[in-house]
């Protein structure tokens, strides 16, 4: 069980900006819990896409894998042939995913990389994620990652993308928000902690709205392109190769 999310219940001088080390490992499972509604939903499809979309002796991709727990809910559900791979460009998380793997049960091979998904070749994928990952990167090149990603799938492969969205309408943009924040205060966090925690963020996740990902996705040659969840400012797509 990880350790309760502390890291900005008391006021700070300077906030600097968010960054995956140690300290935000340590709380990482209860960070996510309290501040992404429907984070556990949208596992549980992950592990309904695994069996249903990866197939025998193909590869599985995990983008921004943090701690693994897509990866560990995939490779209880695939063939032993098939190689999951786990990449995250945080060190800190790297290494306490490669504490946590050695007490999964036995499974399909998990190979864990230590590096950009920009700098990553996808091949033979029957099943990409990128849950919660996109949005890290600039948005000048989301377009070249998805259009990669693509390339390197199976045809009638999967991606699961899940993105914090914006709104264009200003009062969407609003209520969502405020939605959002009360869905943390209702998990416990305090508004310093929000404030903190939003001005910490801002400037490294940079959300779009749903249906520049939808037009992305349908551009880099997807033949079905299904949003299928979102609460509030948080969405998740079905993309079929």
């Amino acid at each position: 069980m990880s350790a309760r999310d502390d890291i900005y219940s008391v006021p700070l001088t300077t906030v600097g900006s968010f960054q995956f080390d140690s300290d935000v490992v340590r709380v990482f499972p209860d960070m996510i819990a309290r501040s992404v509604p429907g984070y556990a939903s949208i596992l549980s499809v992950i592990e309904q896409l695994a069996s249903h979309y990866v197939r025998p002796h193909s590869r599985v991709w995990d983008l921004g894998c943090s701690l693994g727990a897509a990866t560990q809910l995939i490779r209880r559900r695939v063939d032993p042939s098939v190689t999951i791979h786990a990449v995250d460009n945080s060190p800190a998380m790297i290494q306490r995913l490669l504490q946590l793997l050695q007490t999964w049960e036995l499974g399909a091979p998990v190979i864990v990389m230590e590096s950009d998904l920009r700098q990553v070749q996808v091949t033979e994928a029957s099943l990409v994620v990128l849950n919660l990952t996109l949005q890290f990167l600039p948005p000048a090149e989301r377009d070249g990652v998805i259009a990669g990603i693509a390339a390197g799938m199976l045809p009638g492969g999967a991606l699961l993308l899940s993105e914090k969205i914006c709104f264009e309408d200003s009062r969407q943009q609003k209520l969502m928000t405020k939605l959002h924040h009360d869905f943390k205060r209702a998990h416990g966090y305090t508004d310093l902690e929000i404030a903190q925690k939003r001005s910490a963020i801002e400037n490294m996740l940079i959300p779009e709205p749903l249906q520049r990902h939808v037009q992305r996705l349908t551009e880099a040659g997807f033949s079905a392109v299904i949003p299928w969840f979102q609460c509030f400012n948080f969405a998740s797509i079905i993309a079929v190769r």
